[in-house]
């Protein structure tokens, strides 16, 4: 039913194949349809009625068998610009979480995924708990940050950046979001920092790990089927002699 096609297909975390994104042609259902279009005739004398050909285009595939396979491959720790949990706002006191709803209620305005923890649990307790649910940054707000209109930033992996104005914290999760950045840049408005090369090092490091994984994986099949080819001679020679 159709006709040439592209497939993309990815990998999961098990090394499974799992085909996503797919465009392909499909000559039949403008026939069943009736779909045509007007053409001049290509002896140039009126015009003529030519079928059109359909273009499917899947970039998604399956979205719950794509969803599946981010979350594997992330391992819940999902990066900041698909991450349904970006920021959360912690209140050193019960007196500044008007502060902290002030600006929970200009992010998401803005289009971020922010939440506000304005229990009446411990400072360290509230850390936690937002490590523990994966929130890509931790706000803190207190007393000093409330006067200088500005957040304390701690990391997923409880990085400390330190107090930056809010104007400059909308700037940098716009850059996280936008450009798609790694968590793992704590300063995206540095050009040729540490952290980007570190990243991209370790980027590298992670393809030629699992360039290695695969290529061991490949030989073991190998010598499996090496050694199953044995055993089938070894019976043949046992059931001839």
């Amino acid at each position: 039913f159709y006709g040439p096609k592209i497939d993309i297909k990815v990998f999961d975390a098990l090394r499974r194949k799992h085909q996503c994104a797919t465009v392909q042609l499909d000559f039949q259902l403008p026939i069943r349809f009736k779909l045509r279009y007007t053409a001049k005739a290509k002896d140039g004398e009126g015009d003529n009625f030519e079928r059109p050909v359909i273009i499917h285009r899947a970039m998604l595939g399956s979205i719950e068998r794509f969803t599946a396979i981010l979350t594997e491959h992330y391992g819940g720790k999902w990066p900041f610009w698909i991450s349904p949990r970006q920021a959360m706002i912690v209140p050193v006191a019960a007196a500044f979480n008007a502060y902290g709803e002030s600006l929970r209620e200009r992010l998401h305005l803005l289009g971020f995924a922010v939440a506000l923890d304005d229990s009446s649990k411990t400072l360290n307790k509230k850390l936690l708990l937002a490590r523990k649910e994966q929130y890509n940054f931790v706000l803190i707000v207190g007393e000093t940050e409330e006067q200088n209109n500005s957040v304390n930033i701690r990391t997923r992996k409880n990085t400390r950046v330190g107090e930056v104005s809010v104007e400059d914290l909308i700037e940098r999760f716009n850059k996280y979001r936008d450009e798609k950045l790694a968590d793992d840049i704590v300063d995206p408005d540095q050009d040729d920092s540490d952290a980007k090369a570190a990243f991209k090092a370790k980027q590298e490091a992670k393809k030629a790990e699992l360039k290695a994984k695969q290529k061991a994986a490949a030989e073991e099949k190998r010598k499996k089927r090496e050694e199953e080819r044995r055993a089938r001679e070894l019976q043949k020679e046992e059931a001839q002699n």
